[in-house]
């Protein structure tokens, strides 16, 4: 049974990055709702698409076809379980970052600061931290690190404070808890802003998602074979930052590569869109999804 996900942004723009071959080997990490997936399979005649997502819904909302592989895990286990499936090299990888609709409408999950629920944020449920344990636990100074560093919360001191004041009269349990401290700390004119502020810091940091897509980005230049494609959706300047990074230099720490001392660099990947590619008026008018998100594509040496 199909259930309701966010229409795949920048969808043609994407698969057509990855610059299919019928017969190749392909991945798409975040397989979501599948709109992405089902592209990449309806151009493939005897390849194979290992798709990666750790959401039961997502499994649930698999196609039936014998080309595709459904890894129930994190992508950041990339290069482990081709070794498992006996794949030392793909043609191609597509990420399409970030949160799906999905999950944002999903109450219970605790993603958005338009329902009362559970304070949790977990993409998986085999995860051991949530939102409340962090916001509980961890110091004030320790807060305001990830509410600075993942939300780019300018005044992240203020809101942390009222977090540990808060918490030691009650602790946080619910997504309201949350909301009605913040909504105090934060430009009434900007409130929804600082709100998805707020949250996707808890997120990022829960997930360890900067982490996971570190670990993905060096390990594709292990598996993607000569002439083959990193294509990655990004939706916030945190993940894009990485992406360029890493397609600039190898290194996702770094801006530019460095050099030997005849001037030669040794990067995995070149860029094949020196500028970003983002999603049209019309798309965004559709889609409100795609209003932030940038596409980048690289091409392995």
């Amino acid at each position: 049974m199909e259930q309701e996900y966010h229409v795949p942004v920048l969808l043609k723009e994407s698969v057509d990055g990855l610059a299919i071959k019928p017969d190749g080997i392909y991945v798409d990490l975040t397989f979501g709702g599948g709109g992405h997936s089902r592209e990449i399979l309806s151009r493939l005649n005897k390849g194979k698409l290992i798709v990666f997502d750790q959401d039961a819904d997502a499994y649930n909302n698999r196609p039936d076809d014998e080309r595709l592989i459904f890894v129930r895990h994190n992508f950041r286990y990339l290069t482990h379980f081709l070794r498992y499936l006996n794949i030392p090299k793909v043609d191609g990888i597509l990420g399409d970052l970030g949160v799906s609709s999905h999950h944002f409408n999903d109450a219970e999950r605790g993603f958005s600061f338009r329902f009362d629920a559970k304070l949790d944020m977990r993409m998986s449920q085999n995860l051991k931290t949530t939102a409340a344990d962090i916001v509980n636990t961890y110091s004030e100074q320790d807060l305001k690190r990830l509410f600075w560093q993942y939300g780019e919360i300018k005044k992240s001191g203020k809101l942390s404070g009222a977090i540990v004041e808060y918490r030691q009269q009650t602790p946080f349990k619910t997504t309201t808890d949350l909301k009605l401290i913040a909504e105090k700390c934060g430009p009434k004119k900007e409130q929804s802003k600082f709100l998805a502020q707020v949250f996707q810091a808890l997120r990022i940091e829960v997930n360890r998602e900067m982490d996971v897509l570190k670990s993905m980005l060096m390990q594709s230049g292990e598996v993607i074979a000569k002439d083959g494609r990193l294509v990655i959706i990004s939706y916030h300047s945190l993940e894009d930052r990485l992406v360029k990074n890493y397609i600039r230099s190898g290194d996702v720490d770094k801006t530019n590569a460095e050099q030997d001392l005849f001037g030669h660099t040794d990067v995995p990947f070149k860029a094949v869109n020196r500028k970003i590619i983002i999603p049209s008026d019309e798309e965004i008018a559709v889609n409100g999804r795609a209003r932030s998100a940038k596409l980048r594509i690289a091409e392995r040496l």
